[in-house]
């Protein structure tokens, strides 16, 4: 089962600390780390330890980070046939700070060679698109390159998964070709108009995004699990409470375990508990890609909190 990911790889450099500093102010660190990231890069990890064989079509530049990068995709077993190096700029980075706190992150991004990844980068991965069963991107590069990356997948009938993160206009074009959209609340409320404060808010979010063309929307709700609409059949899925390090690559490890359920051809509500599952396990840990659940773990996660035994 192959996934093909068309999307940004960064070297994180993660900051924790007790707590955030307030503006102006100076504080002491806990400990800072190197790692690999970018919302592709996490995704595409996140995808291939929860079982997918991962094409990922990326570019980073000639410079120490890309060490880290390079380092990261041999130790995962991944191909980097279609991640080309610029000649001009900088590997992506992210300025992340950790609070102790809760958990949660702030985040600067440095695009780099991401703004580089061409249309022309997509294409000479057409074989791949093939032979591929599900395509999965964000929007972490410029549009170009995820343009060609659904226009290969729908030439091809595949299935295409859009995590709008972060978010930014869609033309109601590309909107339409979208088979599993999948944005977690802000930017739910960025795309439909709708304020998300309550669970019937949710559903009416959902309905809006219906109305533009998208064929299923799933709005993860954080604690709160996820909620899934396809115009027809609408419910919620809980997720399993674990506690919370770093939740940095959540969304991205939720993002990587659906492609791999719906590339299993899982029904729909237990594609979205295996999902779930990836992306609990994730903030259990540090990092972003390095946070990413192996497929023996959400394998047991499924049978332990929802009483779902995949190994049959």
């Amino acid at each position: 089962m192959k996934i093909i990911v068309v999307g940004s790889v960064n070297v994180d450099i993660t900051a924790y600390s007790a707590r955030f500093a307030r503006d102006g102010e100076t504080i002491f660190g806990d400990d800072i780390k190197f790692g690999p990231g970018g919302k592709g890069s996490n995704q595409a990890t996140a995808a291939a330890r929860a079982g997918g064989d991962v094409c990922m079509v990326a570019k980073i530049g000639k410079d120490v980070l890309s060490g880290v990068v390079n380092g990261h995709y041999d130790r995962e077993g991944m191909s980097k046939k279609y991640i080309s190096v610029s000649d001009t700029v900088s590997t992506g980075s992210a300025i992340i700070e950790v609070s102790a706190e809760n958990g949660q992150n702030k985040i600067v991004v440095i695009p780099g060679a991401n703004n580089e990844l061409s249309k022309e980068d997509v294409t000479a991965a057409e074989n791949e698109f093939e032979s591929c069963d599900i395509f999965l991107t964000q929007l972490e590069t410029t549009f170009e390159p995820i343009y060609e990356g659904i226009r290969l997948a729908k030439k091809y009938g595949k299935t295409v998964i859009l995590n709008p993160a972060p978010y930014k206009e869609i033309p109601e074009d590309i909107m339409k070709e979208i088979d599993y959209f999948t944005p977690n609340e802000t930017e739910a409320e960025f795309y439909s108009g709708v304020k998300i404060e309550t669970d019937e808010d949710t559903e009416k979010a959902a309905k809006e995004l219906i109305k533009r063309g998208i064929k299923n929307v799933i709005i993860t709700l954080g604690k709160r699990g996820v909620y899934y609409s396809n115009g027809k059949e609408s419910f919620f899925v809980g997720t399993k409470l674990l506690k919370a390090v770093d939740t940095t690559g959540a969304g991205d490890a939720f993002n990587g375990g659906l492609a791999v359920a719906l590339g299993e051809k899982m029904d729909i509500e237990t594609a979205l508990k295996f999902a779930n599952c990836a992306g609990s396990i994730s903030v259990t840990r540090y990092g972003a890609a390095t946070s990413g659940a192996y497929r023996y773990e959400i394998e047991e996660m499924m049978k332990d909190f929802y009483g779902i035994d995949l190994t049959k």
